[in-house]
């Protein structure tokens, strides 16, 4: 804190482009000062850092090192909801809480589940770069696509995301079936006509598994060979939660062999992908890098979600129960 101004300096480890800053300034409380990385190195995110009062980060890593230079840190607030990049560990050690934005991303990133899942099943980008190469594929187009219509739609999680989707596709008449460690309100099933079912009943009853769960020690490789045998065989499988989930070894070898018919992928376990990416030499992948949620139009909403939160914790008040990841010291 400037103790002459009394402003807060946020430091955004992430290099972003212009008019996201400027959509992020646009939202920001005047007592907010913003800092922005201009690269990934680690000096520079040090640098931004290092006497900052709170830590912003989307991508890239907050790692120990980084939180145990940095003495003025009061919280650190993640641009999303996915936390495993920043090391909770030492923000325990420090007391500084960790935080996230649930919900705020959550239509954007249902959005792009569902343009995946379309996209998987129509062969979009295959057929697109039929028509610009002269190759017009109406008559094989009959043989490799597929409708939405009528599939069972599995989610491996429900939490916002997975409702997002749920809420979002029902319009498609499709059979919707989940599972989850924690299950919802009975009225919450019933207002997304959405049915409960075990982990090994959602892998064999799927046409589409798409996976909404956060990456930790019990979801790592969750999505491999052992549950991919359990999969309909032409089953597609969707991630936009986080790379780790799923097993690529596993999933290629599927691909290959036709267990599973496609695949749409926005997570990847090292980012970015590189282009020798087992995923990406499969002609039924969808791939993107990881913007499922990075819509220009929802950057204000985000950002004003992690402000307020500041302003609480400067205020001495009591923080959204679903954002705390590592809560303030008892």
């Amino acid at each position: 804190m400037n103790a002459s101004n009394n402003r807060w300096k946020i430091a955004c480890l992430d290099v972003w482009e212009a008019d996201v800053r400027a959509a992020t300034e646009a939202v920001k409380p005047a007592e907010f000062d913003l800092h922005f990385a201009e690269s990934f190195d680690e000096a520079e995110q040090l640098n931004v850092a290092r006497d900052s009062d709170f830590i912003l980060a989307c991508w890239g890593p907050v790692p120990g090192s980084l939180i145990e230079k940095s003495p003025n840190v009061r919280m650190v607030h993640k641009w999303g909801i996915g936390y495993d990049k920043i090391d909770l560990e030492a923000c325990r050690r420090r007391g500084i809480p960790v935080l996230i934005t649930a919900g705020a991303n959550k239509g954007p990133v249902a959005e792009h589940t569902i343009m995946l899942i379309l996209a998987v099943y129509r062969q979009l980008t295959r057929v697109d770069r039929g028509v610009r190469t002269g190759h017009w594929m109406k008559k094989e187009a009959r043989s490799i696509a597929r409708r939405l219509d009528g599939k069972t739609v599995g989610l491996l999680g429900f939490g916002n995301i997975g409702k997002a989707v749920a809420r979002k596709i029902r319009g498609f008449d499709v059979n919707l079936v989940y599972y989850d460690i924690a299950r919802p309100d009975p009225a919450v099933e019933r207002e997304l006509d959405a049915t409960f079912v075990p982990y090994d009943r959602l892998l064999a009853e799927s046409d589409v598994l798409s996976v909404h769960v956060p990456l930790d020690d019990t979801t790592r490789a969750m999505v491999n060979s052992s549950a991919i045998a359990k999969m309909k065989d032409g089953a597609i499988l969707i991630n936009c939660a986080r790379g780790g989930i799923i097993d690529v070894d596993a999933v290629d070898a599927a691909l290959t062999a036709g267990k599973l018919s496609g695949a749409g992928i926005d997570v990847w376990p090292t980012e970015p992908a590189a282009p020798d990416h087992p995923l990406l030499k499969h002609e039924n992948v969808i791939a993107t890098p990881h913007t499922a949620g990075a819509v220009y139009d929802n950057v204000g909403h985000v950002s004003a979600h992690v402000f307020r939160n500041m302003q609480r914790l400067l205020n001495g008040e009591p923080l959204p129960e679903a954002d705390v990841i590592v809560p303030l010291p008892a």
